[in-house]
């Protein structure tokens, strides 16, 4: 089967879960031209991964699996070669994922990521939201228990803050705080309508590549 004469665009939103990443994929899937396809966390980790290697991508920063890691790296380039492979047939690709490098020893998958998507238009969206605001909804979701503020899944949260906007290079930021999944929709409809061109993933392959020198030197 030929492929497409232009690659599709790619669209990778990353954040805390619960920050509103998912909406605006709804959104762009909405109110884009042409087909969105999303090959994000939510789908790759509940209809790809069989259950027994869970939690698989949506490992949070922190926890500790020593003997998933290396298969959790592995699954993140997996997914984004499917990613890839779906741009260069000429469909655009929408990605909500929570990049973070807080396992039990650095797996620098974020880069490897963006090494595999080389050569193509990738715009990286960092989705932000205040922890009080993500607390509100997962409350919301699931209920406020007796001493809430303690409990570890909101400990996971803060960490999720810290780790998961590391190194913080991004083409574009939203706030869902201040933004309707909409609205956030519209912010990236613009910037990849007026410029300029992403570049993120770019810096993202080239930092990596100045880490890995830099360590072998010592």
């Amino acid at each position: 089967m030929a492929q497409a004469d232009q690659p599709g665009q790619i669209v990778i939103l990353n954040g805390v879960p619960r920050s509103g990443k998912s909406s605006i994929v709804a959104a762009i899937q909405e109110t884009f031209d042409g087909p969105w396809m999303n090959l994000g966390v939510d789908m790759y980790k509940g209809h790809v991964t069989p259950k027994r290697y869970h939690p698989s991508i949506g490992l949070r920063p922190g926890s500790v699996y020593p003997d998933l890691e290396p298969l959790v790296a592995r699954f993140y380039a997996a997914m984004y070669e499917s990613i890839a492979a779906h741009s260069r047939l000429g469909l655009n690709v929408d990605v909500d994922v929570g990049h973070h490098d807080a396992c039990s020893r650095p797996l620098g998958i974020l880069s490897d990521c963006a090494r595999r998507l080389q050569g193509l238009s990738v715009l990286f969206v960092g989705v932000r939201c205040p922890i009080e605001v993500i607390v509100e909804r997962r409350r919301n979701t699931w209920g406020r228990r007796p001493g809430a503020d303690k409990d570890p899944d909101l400990r996971a949260v803060r960490l999720w803050q810290r780790a998961g906007h590391t190194p913080g290079i991004y083409d574009l930021e939203v706030d869902t705080s201040l933004l309707s999944p909409e609205a956030c929709a519209q912010a990236i409809r613009k910037r990849l309508q007026e410029g300029p061109p992403p570049s993120a993933f770019h810096r993202l392959a080239a930092w990596s590549t100045e880490q890995d020198q830099s360590q072998s030197q010592r």
